[in-house]
């Protein structure tokens, strides 16, 4: 029970909500201005997996963040993630960064009313009539996931 007697408020998601990750859909990797932070488990990971040192890989397909944080580089062209193959797939899906493994359970997206109705626009896997209903502790799990993410690294010192 919450201070004052009063009972802690359910957030608006506490019974599950129904989502599917569309194959060819990629509206979440296309979006010109995404960000997407990264770990160093990321960094560590996603390089790996291409087969590069991390530095490496941190000067060629990342960039900073104003505020110094790595971020993954967008395609110059139309501001898309540089890793959206035509096809419309992930080009680094078995590692890619936690962030996007989140997505749509983003702080940013279920902050308010107004932000989920938008992120609902976007994601056509909220609103598909085969989408199965993702739970409380596996949305919370994607939360906590999304708030590491954005803390980032500016340093890398491994």
């Amino acid at each position: 029970m919450a201070r004052w007697g009063r009972k802690a408020k359910k957030p608006w998601y506490s019974e599950g909500v129904p989502f599917t990750c569309l194959p060819g859909c990629g509206r979440c990797c296309d979006q010109p201005g995404g960000v997407v932070y990264l770990t160093k488990d990321d960094a560590k990971r996603v390089a790996e997996h291409l087969k590069m040192d991390v530095e490496e890989w941190l000067e060629r397909d990342c960039r900073r963040s104003s505020d110094g944080r790595w971020v993954l580089s967008s395609n110059k062209k139309d501001g898309s993630c540089i890793y959206l193959q035509e096809d419309r797939g992930c080009g680094i899906y078995p590692s890619k960064p936690a962030q996007c493994s989140a997505f749509p359970w983003w702080n940013e997206n279920m902050r308010s009313d107004r932000d989920w109705r938008k992120t609902v626009e976007l994601c056509p896997g909220l609103v598909h009539p085969d989408a199965e209903v993702i739970s409380l502790p596996v949305i919370q799990m994607h939360l906590e996931a999304d708030a590491e993410a954005e803390k980032g690294f500016r340093e890398w010192n491994d």
